[in-house]
């Protein structure tokens, strides 16, 4: 075979290939637009990779057993796309970077162990009587009712000590004033 031998063939492929997309390419893409679910960029790959599998098996577009090619097009069109959607349930779904920057962010064990050492410090601070009612209402779960009555208070100087407590944390905790409510 010549140079020219080869540059015709290929030629002549590209104007059958060219043809056949022309003839048939609008009813493939119809059917593997519905059979990927309207993704058009998809119906388009696979659009492409018929015409691709056409133009190497160009032995089955010229067989005497039928009278149009669009049956075969057609038929390896679906099924490409039924392979495409097994491939994709096979693997994990994909996760664009729009999803991750939505999603919401866990403290870590370091971020909470320095924060409960801010807390611890912060609370160090506070008069003894606050640091009590704090302790036993916000750290050991205690009712108003029950503070008052361990501390042998009023129920109403619990809460105000609570109060003027939580106040000084803000203070001395602006970065954790949110938490502190």
């Amino acid at each position: 075979m010549t140079a020219g031998t080869i540059l015709m063939k290929s030629t002549t492929a590209e104007h059958e290939l060219a043809a056949l997309q022309r003839e048939h390419g609008r009813p493939l893409f119809a059917l593997l637009l519905r059979l990927c679910d309207g993704d058009r960029q998809r119906a388009e790959d696979l659009v492409q990779e018929t015409l691709v599998r056409a133009w190497q098996h160009p032995e089955a577009l010229r067989a005497d057993d039928f009278t149009s090619v669009r049956p075969w097009l057609l038929t390896v069109g679906r099924r490409l796309a039924i392979d495409a959607r097994r491939a994709r349930q096979a693997r994990p779904a994909e996760v664009g970077d729009a999803v991750l920057e939505h999603a919401p962010v866990c403290a870590d064990h370091a971020e909470r162990s320095a924060a409960m050492l801010d807390v611890r410090e912060a609370v160090k601070t506070l008069t003894p009587e606050h640091r009590e009612v704090l302790v036993l209402v916000y750290f050991l779960g205690a009712s108003v009712a029950e503070a008052a009555q361990a501390l042998g208070i009023p129920p109403g100087t619990v809460k105000s000590r609570a109060y003027y407590a939580l106040r000084a944390l803000r203070r001395v905790l602006p970065g954790y004033a949110a938490d502190l409510h």
